[in-house]
């Protein structure tokens, strides 16, 4: 039987959504996440070294690592023989959902419409990602698909800044809120691991009740 996300993001609200162009730097953010208060992180198939930031993160132990950015089923085999314990796609597609099922590992298909909310639904997916979520008109697209679906869950992600943080997490129909602004790019490129670790605490902190 497949483990519901909420379980395996530990209770957590905040979900690090992670583009890691150097592997070498994954223990130092790894440190730096944990050090904040992170139970989780998102790492996203973007670049050619994710499966080894992925299983670096995974082997430090400190946080519960999934793999985002996944479209194909060799792509979520490769992420949990790498030891991810969800899989996060920006899209639904049915092959991926399908095998993460086989596989037993809780699966976060995206969506930006209601056909695909349906859908989702439909092949028993109740907790989505809303993406990219600013651009598509933020808590008011969610809010407009989260009427007529009173069952589903979503994990807005795609533009997401701090200053959105709190208007999220004030909807019930948020299980979680995904983002890189406590790791950007800007962030990793120069190393402040420092900043990282704060703007995490930071988000953490208000995202507990």
């Amino acid at each position: 039987m497949t483990t519901e996300i909420g379980s395996v993001l530990r209770g957590s609200r905040i979900l690090p959504v992670l583009t890691v162009p150097d592997p070498d730097t994954t223990h130092r953010l790894t440190e730096a996440l944990a050090a904040g208060g992170a139970r989780c992180a998102e790492v996203t198939f973007r670049t050619p070294g994710a499966e080894r930031v992925l299983a670096t993160m995974v082997a430090h132990g400190g946080l519960t690592v999934g793999a985002g950015t996944v479209l194909t089923r060799d792509q979520a085999e490769r992420a949990v023989a790498t030891g991810a314990r969800f899989v996060v796609s920006p899209g639904y597609d049915e092959d991926v959902v399908a095998r993460c099922r086989e596989l037993g590992v809780p699966v976060v298909p995206g969506i930006a419409t209601a056909t695909e909310l349906m859908r989702a639904l439909r092949a028993g997916c109740h907790t989505v990602k809303l993406f990219p979520a600013e651009p598509l008109g933020g808590l008011r697209m969610l809010r407009a698909l989260a009427a007529p679906f009173p069952q589903a869950r979503f994990i807005p992600t795609g533009g997401i800044e701090n200053s959105h943080l709190d208007s999220y997490l004030a909807d019930p129909a948020v299980l979680a809120v995904g983002g890189s602004w406590m790791a950007t790019a800007t962030h990793l490129e120069r190393g402040d691991y420092a900043e990282i670790r704060r703007l995490t605490a930071e988000s953490l902190d208000r995202s507990t009740p």
